[in-house]
């Protein structure tokens, strides 16, 4: 079966054709600011703006043509209402055209499934780090289950938000992670771990102080923000594997993409006797070969193009929220 994902969760408009297993094209355009995080209504903006190019882009990459697009699945849940909707509407207006099915999917369990599928890992813990999202996810019981996350904010928002602070501009992610492989001093930061569960804003608080004291060099902050903000992370996961029996860490979201994080990671596992497993960057961050795959899986569900007014977005919709039927 030929599936035509589409993603748009947040900055990332993207459109991927998968065949069955093989990924025939993975596009994608982003939202980026020189000052500030994401607006909404901006991002949205965007979407509107480049999705057909994006979509056409897809088609052309994969070597296909509209009509030959069996299943649409896009993202529905989690993510900004505005964006959502231009997903969600360009779904339903292909659907419609193409008279084929659309599948409404879960960006966070997105990031699972296709980490299950590349990785080739049968039954991790998924250390899931991006802007909006933290969360350490495990299937138990019918459910992919969340056994730890953030208290206040994403761990990549918190990131940005401090690189923003700092005049490094957005996304901040990789600004940081290059000034930090230059720190060579850990400063002592707050050490925020809470059951299973983190918070970044006291740590975030701290940093600006520290930086706005002009003791400090970026540099060395943005080192110890690394070496704590994973910490916290890896401590929290490693609790859940320990609790659940299981033998495996996967990482996914945009923050995964940190060498310095994986590196974490993979000291963590090794020490434990477990097996650790990182996809590449590219479905790391916000993409549709994720949106895709999981289209593909879930396509017993799908909705007929009969009844694309049951087709709609659920901002809020939680990673626990969603049965899981196809496994």
């Amino acid at each position: 079966m030929i599936c035509l994902g589409i993603e748009s969760t947040a900055h990332t408009f993207g459109a991927s054709v998968m065949k069955d297993k093989e990924i025939l094209s993975n596009v994608k355009d982003s939202y980026t600011t020189k000052s500030g995080g994401i607006i909404p209504t901006e991002a949205a903006k965007h979407h509107e703006k480049v999705k057909y190019a994006v979509v056409e882009r897809g088609l052309r990459e994969a070597g296909i043509k509209l009509d030959d697009v069996e299943l649409i699945a896009f993202s529905q849940a989690p993510g900004l209402a505005p964006c959502l909707l231009q997903g969600r509407d360009i779904a339903r207006e292909l659907a419609s055209r193409l008279k084929v099915p659309v599948i409404p999917v879960n960006h966070c369990i997105a990031h699972l499934e296709i980490g299950r599928m590349l990785c080739k890992c049968r039954d991790p813990v998924l250390l899931y780090v991006s802007g909006a999202n933290t969360q350490v996810i495990a299937y138990a019981s019918g459910k992919y289950r969340i056994f730890g996350e953030t208290l206040d904010i994403g761990a990549g928002n918190f990131i940005d938000t401090f690189a923003r602070h700092t005049g490094l501009g957005f996304p901040g992610g990789p600004k940081i992670a290059e000034l930090a492989s230059k720190g060579k001093n850990l400063i002592e930061l707050p050490y925020s771990v809470k059951g299973m569960d983190v918070a970044f804003s006291g740590i975030l608080t701290n940093l600006k102080q520290k930086y706005n004291s002009k003791k400090y060099k970026l540099e060395d902050l943005a080192y110890s923000l690394q070496e704590y903000a994973f910490a916290m992370l890896i401590e929290v996961a490693e609790r859940a594997m320990a609790h659940l029996g299981k033998k495996e860490l996967l990482l996914g979201g945009g923050v995964a993409c940190n060498k310095r994080f994986q590196e974490m990671c993979k000291i963590m596992c090794k020490e434990r006797g477990a097996r650790f497993f990182c996809p590449p960057a590219s479905v790391l961050v916000d993409n549709a070969i994720m949106i895709c795959w999981l289209g593909l899986l879930q396509k017993n569900q799908a909705i007929s193009w009969k009844n694309l007014d049951k087709v709609d977005i659920n901002p809020y919709e939680r990673t626990d929220d969603v049965i899981v039927k196809w496994r």
